[in-house]
């Protein structure tokens, strides 16, 4: 009987090991999947016109042209991407040292700014400073930005990288009053800074997401404020801050998830000010927008209660649709070098048709859209582990680098792209 009943079962182990096989290959087919690993390591897509100075940019900023390859294992993936440089920030990351700048403004509010002095020569001898806009609510002391301060100092250039107002945190507001996504009134103090104290520097202007919004707006508010301006770099925007907030409330790539997470973030950063930004006398906020802020679980909620209110905006709309660069890049003449990722899980790839067009359409535009990198990840590596220094950091400073020897080439018709001597 027991032989008997052993034989009966002998059928059913092969059903068994195929189950399992096949549960395995469906885990395995979905890791490679969900990482990308069939992916090959390819160039960045350029969109741009054939002018002299982009065929020059091709020819001596070779990193356009060469494969951008991340770690194997997971640098494929957008999503890992983007949490590692939200959580990790950079490895191996360097501790820059430089002077803090307090500045106060018409309307009572205190800006600071930190200034890198280089630490070796530049490789033309040319005065470059770069000026840095972080993006959401970041500041000098994080991590990428002090990784990409320490490399282009390394290579000659002066630094100085804005605090959005309300981002440190050991430093108090002075009015009811913090960051915005467009507002440029503290960029514009730290760049008139700058010309003052450095009267022979030129600028490379470098926002990074939140940051590439405010440099290109800026930029383009008004002509004056591209004087003694090298070249512009934004990275990781989504240009359209109407259409970006739309987008976030969608659930595809876990689109609401970030949303959730960044509306977090800001919530504790606003509730770290609420003594100065709720309730005194010249505040346009109350404790009814108190409440309504501690309920918010998008940024959307926060934007209409808080952010809006700062600089009297009747609507969501016209907040939105006034603060946003898409309104102002046309005006750009100087080069400016767009980067966007398409695995970008905050960025939607209808966000990108803005930066396509209007390289397709302005001569000193490029737009490079690489298919890794996630939101402001761009690590490189080989299986597992990441490099300390970042792809998108070696891609400013030899963009920057080339557009300085570009100034040093015979004399240029202005139809040739933006001279560096004719900004001195």
């Amino acid at each position: 009987v027991e032989v008997m009943a052993s034989l009966e079962e002998l059928p059913l182990l092969p059903v068994f090991d195929g189950v399992k096989l096949a549960a395995l290959a469906t885990v395995l087919y979905v890791i490679v999947r969900s990482l990308h690993l069939k992916s090959s390591p390819a160039p960045p897509h350029v969109t741009y016109q054939d002018t002299p100075l982009n065929r020059f940019l091709f020819k001596s900023c070779q990193i356009l042209t060469q494969e951008y390859i991340p770690p194997l294992l997971w640098g494929k993936s957008g999503h890992i991407q983007t949490v590692l440089y939200g959580k990790m920030g950079r490895v191996a990351t360097p501790k820059p040292c430089g002077v803090r700048t307090f500045l106060p403004m018409e309307d009572g509010a205190t800006m600071t700014f930190d200034i890198f002095e280089a630490l070796g020569d530049h490789s033309t001898q040319d005065d470059i400073t770069m000026v840095i806009c972080p993006g959401i609510g970041n500041h000098s002391e994080k991590q990428y930005i002090r990784t990409f301060v320490d490399h282009s100092q390394r290579k000659g250039y002066r630094c100085a990288v804005l605090n959005h107002l309300g981002a440190l945190p050991d430093i108090e507001l002075t009015s009811p009053r913090m960051f915005t996504y467009g507002c440029t009134w503290e960029f514009a103090a730290m760049v008139s800074h700058i010309k003052r104290e450095f009267p022979q520097t030129l600028m490379a202007v470098v926002g990074f997401s939140l940051g590439g919004n405010i440099v290109c707006k800026f930029l383009g508010e008004r002509h004056s404020n591209q004087e003694r301006v090298l070249c512009c770099v934004s990275v990781c925007q989504g240009y359209s801050v109407l259409r970006a907030q739309e987008t976030f409330l969608q659930w595809d790539q876990g689109r609401r998830l970030y949303n959730f997470l960044l509306a977090s973030k800001m919530k504790k950063i606003i509730l770290a000010h609420r003594d100065t930004l709720f309730g005194t006398k010249s505040s346009r906020l109350d404790d009814a927008d108190l409440n309504r802020l501690r309920a918010a679980t998008s940024l959307m909620q926060i934007d209409d209660t808080i952010m809006r209110k700062f600089h009297d905006y009747h609507s969501l709309k016209e907040y939105y649709e006034t603060e946003s660069c898409v309104q102002y890049m046309h005006n750009i003449s100087v080069p400016l070098l767009l980067v966007n990722a398409v695995d970008d899980p905050l960025v939607h790839p209808s966000l990108l048709a803005i930066p396509r067009t209007l390289a397709d359409k302005k001569a000193n535009v490029l737009f490079v859209l690489t298919q890794h990198g996630g939101h402001l990840g761009f690590f490189e590596g080989a299986v597992l582990l990441p490099k300390p220094l970042t792809w998108i950091d070696k891609l400013i400073v030899s963009y920057t680098d080339t557009l300085c020897q570009w100034g040093r080439q015979p004399a240029h018709t202005p139809q040739d792209g933006h001279r560096l001597r004719s900004a001195q």
